[in-house]
């Protein structure tokens, strides 16, 4: 696999992350994506910058990773800044030309949605799948979701697919990248012309990569069959899933910073301004 592909990809190491019980990782990412949204004063967002810092380095992971996993949103990022900048109103234009008109509150409005949506990846990415294997993430998954199986819902095949998508995502990529430059080298022109066309341009590269996708599925069920997968009922576990103390104390930091992050919007309202 090519190394600029970030994206769903499972970095091997032995730091604090990767030892958390993955359980815990799941719960408190949904947890920190709430605080996320949460955040909506400057001090409040410094702080929650300053914990997506501080899980980098627990992580072990260079940034040199994180920066590729962020470079296929940078478009997504600038647009949705883009929007809050022109369509924030505030007291007193900060530029006015003609009909355009550019408030504080719009440019501090694009900064932290900016700032939310690279946390946002970021932190997700560390808690997730930078640091935890795909296996282990099914696991954990699937044991969280547990008591839905009680009324008959397939929590361990719906554990399964999600975690096969994720595997597969950065495959999907490379696989997409590879067509791309065939195409190009017979001719094909992705990078000129208007909208519609660059759109008409990228059907000979979907019709062969639903193909290339549909092969690997049915690769994969095979391989699947062949080694006697039915299911989850009476499959036992090689590495049984066990939470530890450093699991509570990393799970009440994360509560922790919810809080502080709720007292800050209170009581440290500077550049307050609402964040949609």
């Amino acid at each position: 696999m090519k190394m600029d592909i970030a994206f769903g990809q499972y970095c091997h190491g032995d730091s604090v992350l990767h030892r958390l019980d993955p359980r815990v990782k799941i719960v408190t990412a949904i947890v920190f994506i709430v605080e996320i949204f949460l955040a909506k004063s400057a001090a409040s967002f410094a702080l929650i910058v300053a914990a997506t810092v501080l899980l980098l380095a627990l992580s072990g992971i260079s940034p040199r990773i994180i920066l590729r996993g962020i470079r296929p949103i940078v478009f997504v990022i600038l647009f949705t800044a883009v929007i809050n900048i022109f369509f924030v109103r505030g007291e007193k234009p900060l530029v006015e030309f003609w009909v355009i008109k550019i408030y504080p509150e719009g440019l501090i409005n694009a900064a932290f949605i900016a700032i939310r949506i690279i946390v946002l990846i970021v932190s997700t990415s560390l808690f997730l799948t930078y640091t935890t294997t795909p296996i282990a993430l099914t696991d954990g998954l699937e044991q969280l979701l547990s008591p839905l199986s009680k009324i008959k819902l397939p929590v361990h095949e719906f554990s399964m697919m999600m975690t096969i998508a994720l595997r597969f995502i950065p495959t999907l990529i490379e696989e997409t990248e590879k067509i791309m430059n065939a195409q190009k080298a017979r001719g094909a022109d992705f990078s000129t012309g208007g909208l519609i066309k660059r759109a008409r341009a990228l059907i000979p590269i979907m019709i062969p990569l639903f193909v290339s996708a549909f092969r690997r599925a049915d690769e994969l069920a095979t391989a699947m069959e062949c080694r006697c997968y039915t299911g989850g009922k009476g499959r036992t576990r090689l590495n049984v899933l066990k939470a530890g103390p450093a699991d509570l104390i990393f799970a009440l930091c994360v509560v922790a910073l919810g809080a502080a992050v709720v007292l800050l919007n209170i009581y440290v309202p500077f550049f307050k301004v609402g964040i949609y």
